[in-house]
């Protein structure tokens, strides 16, 4: 469906307008994918800055992720991206997917080392002819066609790196390599976010850092993503959230409250959009935004 706005994430922006964006997965059944179009076609109305499809690991969605971004990018008036990692494929392999995004008229990409096959916090094991560095991802993309590239960062640093200063040689070298703007692991203190910020610009990356959002509608669930990712939940927010776990309901909307907190102290102290972490759900995300300061 054509728009007539740039269909460059880059460009968009570059616009200099406060960008929203959701992110969602490749389904694994009918079901699923009748939730997915379903809480798709709910967040449009939002009018959305860009929506992003994640890809499974090593490679396990590769055909889902090419075929739902190019639905999105024929059916619907939104901007997608494909995410792309580096496990498991040969530079040829990569090269083929980036040609069939091409043709199916996915034109940006968040290239991402991704995973390790044995899951986070596991030794990283290389594939024969593949690269092992998501900086060599962003060339290759750059080289292969007219894709706007985007890149993973971390507001604690990546639970892989020694410290916060590799942590920015990492990001920077990504960067260097063609990386237009960031998107970041879930945000759990907006103090992260602005730290990760100025430490980026202190090294010379210039470039938009979109900001993470997953509330919380669940504890259990929400301390295990935490957990994977090598962090852990802010005392403060614990504080919030644990006198409630006898009650459901409580817990989801004390969640939707911290996620709105949170998105409103980043909008104000300069983030230039959110990126939300929907898993294929739209409600809680269309009650956060409803909710914003910036919509009141």
């Amino acid at each position: 469906m054509a728009t007539g706005r740039p269909t460059s994430i880059a460009a968009l922006l570059g616009q200099g307008e406060r960008s929203f964006s959701f992110e969602f997965f490749p389904p694994k059944d009918e079901a699923g994918e009748e939730v997915l179009w379903r809480s798709l076609a709910e967040l449009e109305e939002l009018r959305p800055t860009f929506v992003s499809v994640t890809y499974g690991a090593g490679g396990t969605t590769r055909d889902r992720t090419i075929e739902i971004t190019g639905r999105i990018a024929r059916e619907t008036s939104m901007t997608p991206m494909a995410h792309l990692t580096c496990v498991g494929h040969t530079v040829t392999e990569l090269s083929d997917i980036l040609d069939s995004l091409a043709a199916a008229g996915v034109t940006n990409v968040l290239a991402l080392r991704g995973d390790p096959a044995g899951g986070p916090g596991t030794a990283w094991v290389s594939t024969d002819g593949g690269v092992d560095y998501a900086a060599d991802l962003v060339g290759l993309v750059k080289q292969r066609g007219s894709f706007s590239v985007g890149v993973a960062v971390f507001p604690e640093g990546h639970r892989d790196s020694s410290s916060l200063d590799a942590d920015v040689a990492v990001m920077k070298a990504k960067y260097d390599a063609g990386a237009e703007f960031g998107v970041t692991e879930m945000v759990l203190r907006s103090a992260d976010y602005f730290g990760l910020v100025e430490r980026c610009r202190a090294a010379g990356i210039d470039m938009p850092i979109i900001p993470g959002i997953m509330p919380i509608l669940a504890i259990g669930s929400m301390k295990k993503m935490v957990e994977l990712s090598g962090r852990a939940m802010p005392t403060e927010v614990l504080e919030r959230i644990e006198p409630l776990a006898e009650n459901p309901e409580a817990v989801r909307a004390e969640g939707i409250r911290i996620a709105t907190e949170l998105c409103d102290d980043l909008l104000a102290g300069g983030a230039p959009g959110l990126h939300f972490y929907t898993l294929n759900r739209s409600k809680a995300t269309r009650e956060i935004y409803a909710a914003l300061a910036v919509n009141a």
